[in-house]
């Protein structure tokens, strides 16, 4: 008997059902949103570099010149507005005076220590004008590191914002004009403090532009810039940012966003890092939209600037969002037009409760590092992905999965090294949901294609390079950071290998922990580490926290300091305790607790650990910084003193 047909009426939407499922099921949609932008953008850069104009000028003399888009806004600083005719006319001038005022030839390298300004986007645009590389420095650099950033440059010139020169002392100077500071007989760097008077006189004068022969010969995995690492774990060290970064990357978050012509993306975490200069800057000036930068990170000044600038995307880095929702209940909180929000390192502890409060409906996080051949991102619009630094979908694992992979890790050694297997010496991949560094792949034959490592460091640069991971032969670059993959196709980060730590036989992951501590609600920000402890095998888990103010009894002594570190009550300690023992197991559980007033953080709002780690449980010195100890005894956290410290270092304490 022949089946009836089903009546068009029903077979629509049963169909129209079993699509939807098997796109929420395999994320074809999702997929599609991220491959068609980044293969599109790859294959205009390829063009790009075909047409021998990879220089990302040509992108703002295209939107200046032409006839719909040269009156459109480009950048809004302090209260002021550029459009991207006015922009090109100005960056021609700086342009100009870099090359006949100051001598500066296409190829050179020019060292920028600025902060936040338009001034800082004119110098960087006016270098790539003439063909030259800006090397961006850290403006928080003083004394030693910043002596070394600026000579591993290898610029002869050093352009200084005149709000950044009190890091310059007296011993910099001189030796920053010594006549053997750039070595084998080059002499010393000339340093130009850019005050408001020489600003002036640039732009009161003529801007011509360079003919294309200044800007010819780029090659996609050519240097475009200089970016410093964050020296963390040492000194900093200048990483060799390729065009393929700055126009891929800038064509990719374009597309991805999307960043449309009418969009204004603000930020104001720094130019010198990769997320405000490729991602803020490069992606706005693909879409020919709009940046709305702030000189520098403030909860007073943030949303007040996203307002004015009419900001329609935030940037974000670290625990700059942990920070927004440590200030007070404001009704500016949802007034503003944002409608997503871009940056890495939005903990999972505090994802929701920020889109929540401040009304912003997407977060795309991203994953990846200045250096690095690749990234991985996650556009999330639900809770399915919340916390995640990546996702793909079947297809993007499918046809991306062989170009990454996470392998397991030696927990016994020191550093850690990844575990190999006996037989074929190949590191052994790591099953699903099971953490291991992530590696990216590289071409054997041509590493620079994809990695063109630290300028002048090729100890540093084959240091990032792992071979025979999955077959004989091969080349992957090691990220240091340990992420785990699970079968939905999110990625998850754990740690920086170096911060994971081992306690009682067991891996310890700060960054999870962390997490846990941070949901408590008696703590407002926390920093997990490791630390040494007489007679222990191993690095006991201490969590440095700052607390929420209610946590603590107000003071009552009128001598008491106004600047003393509160203490909390003993009822926060016992909850704190019971908190972290019921949600973690008992060797992650943190041993000791250091109340401190505020974090050690990078520029762009990262947490440092090295300098909590070095004072370890060194009550004196703890003590003398204004900072207070804890350590679990039973069921609550009590003071650790000197006392205490002598029981451990004399073996009448086991923990």
């Amino acid at each position: 008997m022949a089946a009836l047909p089903i009546p068009l009426p029903l077979a629509v939407p049963a169909a129209a059902a079993s699509l939807a499922y098997l796109n929420a099921r395999f994320a074809f949609s999702y997929d599609w949103y991220l491959l068609s932008t980044y293969i599109t953008g790859t294959i205009n850069s390829l063009f790009g570099e075909y047409r021998d104009n990879t220089n990302l000028f040509y992108v703002l003399e295209d939107h200046a010149l032409h006839r719909t888009s040269s009156n459109n806004a480009f950048l809004i600083h302090n209260g002021r507005q550029w459009t991207y005719r006015q922009a090109y006319d100005t960056v021609l001038k700086y342009g100009t005076w870099l090359k006949n005022e100051q001598g500066v030839k296409s190829g050179e390298i020019v060292a920028i220590d600025f902060m936040n300004s338009d001034v800082f986007i004119w110098i960087w645009l006016g270098l790539w004008s003439i063909g030259a590389k800006p090397a961006l420095i850290n403006y928080n650099l003083t004394g030693k590191p910043l002596l070394h950033t600026v000579k591993t440059s290898t610029a002869c010139l050093l352009l200084v914002d005149v709000e950044v020169r009190k890091k310059f002392s007296d011993d910099v100077m001189a030796e920053l004009a010594s006549a053997d500071f750039r070595g084998e007989g080059k002499g010393a760097i000339r340093v130009i403090f850019v005050d408001r008077e020489l600003e002036a006189k640039i732009e009161a004068g003529e801007g011509i532009r360079e003919p294309d022969e200044a800007r010819a010969g780029q090659k996609l995995q050519d240097m475009a810039m200089l970016i410093y690492t964050s020296g963390t774990t040492g000194m900093p060290k200048p990483a060799i940012v390729s065009w393929s970064k700055a126009t891929v990357g800038g064509r990719f978050v374009a597309g991805w966003l999307p960043l449309k012509k009418t969009d204004v993306l603000y930020t104001c975490m720094p130019l010198y890092h990769t997320s405000a200069s490729i991602l803020g800057l490069c992606s706005t000036l693909r879409a020919g939209s709009t940046l709305a930068l702030g000189r520098r990170f403030s909860n007073s000044t943030f949303w007040p600037e996203v307002l004015a600038s009419g900001a329609t995307t935030i940037q974000y880095v670290g625990e700059t969002c942990r920070y927004l929702l440590a200030a007070p209940p404001s009704p500016r909180d949802t007034q503003h037009k944002v409608r997503l929000a871009i940056g890495n390192g939005l903990r999972p502890d505090v994802w929701n409760t920020f889109k929540t409060r401040f009304n912003i409906p997407i977060i795309c996080e991203f994953y990846g590092a200045t250096e690095g051949p690749s990234a991985i991102w996650n556009r999330s619009v639900n809770d399915f992905s919340a916390g995640a630094v990546g996702r793909n979908g079947s297809i993007a694992t499918m046809l991306l999965g062989s170009s990454l992979t996470i392998v397991r890790m030696d927990p016994d050694s020191d550093p850690p090294v990844p575990l190999r297997d006996a037989a074929t010496g190949l590191c052994q991949v790591a099953d699903w949901n099971e953490p291991g560094e992530l590696l990216y792949k590289l071409d054997p034959a041509n590493i620079e294609r994809k990695f063109q490592g630290y300028l002048g460091n090729s100890t540093a640069t084959r240091s990032k390079i792992l071979r025979d991971v999955r077959k004989k032969g091969d080349a992957w670059f090691s990220t240091g950071d340990m992420l785990r993959w699970d079968r939905e196709g999110r990625w998850w980060f754990v740690d920086r290998i170096g911060d994971t730590f081992r306690w009682k036989a067991e891996n310890v992951s700060t960054a999870e922990v962390s997490d846990v501590v941070g949901t408590h609600d008696a703590v407002r920000e926390a920093n997990v580490y490791g630390v040494l402890v007489p007679g222990h095998d191993g690095r006991a888990g201490c969590a440095a926290v700052v607390l929420d103010e209610s946590a603590s009894p107000k003071k009552d002594g009128a001598d008491e300091k106004a600047d003393a570190l509160a203490l909390p009550s003993q009822s926060v300690l016992r909850s704190l305790a019971a908190h972290c023992t019921s949600n973690l197991p008992r060797f992650a559980v943190p041993l000791f607790l250091r109340l401190t007033k505020q974090m050690h953080t990078t520029g762009t709002n990262k947490h440092q650990k090295h300098f909590f780690q070095q004072e370890g449980i060194d009550v004196e010195k703890i003590e003398a910084s204004g900072d207070k100890m804890y350590w679990l005894r039973g069921d609550v956290y009590e003071p650790f003193n000197l006392a205490q410290l002598q029981e451990i270092r004399g073996g009448q304490v086991k923990l």
